[in-house]
């Protein structure tokens, strides 16, 4: 026997891999159970014209739910999920995340010849520009930090305090 494998001793076969052009027999639906306000996911099977239902439920409800709810009740279901000023529980700093994020944006936005909110000392660069509007307070952005509920909190880049990087 030789320990180098020619191309005579493998061979690789695949007839037992068919792919099959079907239509897909079972349809995966998302639906609210208005009793209680929880999602409901189920599968309808297709084939015979009956529908066979696998629910399957979360213990709490999402936050897809709640707006569920908002919409049935007639109450604005955003404004339901908007934690207020004084009952914020998120630091104050502004993370390198939402500042990188912040100036990139806004440096776009300059970049595409938004208006400056700031005395131009000679800068070009957008994104010095942006800094600079940052230093002093004066972006028209707001960051919205979301909550594990899909509660959010809104803060204005001018009440958020910023570390040097």
């Amino acid at each position: 026997m030789s320990d180098d494998f020619g191309e005579d001793d493998v061979s690789v076969t695949f007839e037992h891999l068919k792919i099959e052009d079907e239509e897909p027999t079972e349809f995966f639906k998302t639906e609210v159970d208005h009793e209680d306000g929880r999602i409901v996911n189920s599968i309808e099977n297709d084939n015979d014209g009956h529908a066979d239902h696998v629910a399957v439920s979360s213990d709490s409800p999402a936050p897809t739910a709640a707006v569920a709810n908002g919409l049935q009740s007639n109450k604005d279901p955003i404004k339901d999920l908007k934690i207020p000023k004084d009952e914020r529980t998120t630091t104050p700093y502004m993370t390198k995340f939402e500042r990188a994020r912040i100036l990139g944006t806004r440096a776009m936005q300059i970049s595409m010849n938004a208006p400056v909110l700031v005395d131009l000392e000679g800068e070009t660069d957008p994104l010095e520009i942006a800094l600079k509007e940052l230093r002093e307070k004066k972006l028209p952005m707001i960051v919205r930090r979301y909550h594990a509920d899909g509660c959010y909190e809104d803060w204005s880049c001018d009440e958020l305090r910023q570390q040097d990087w």
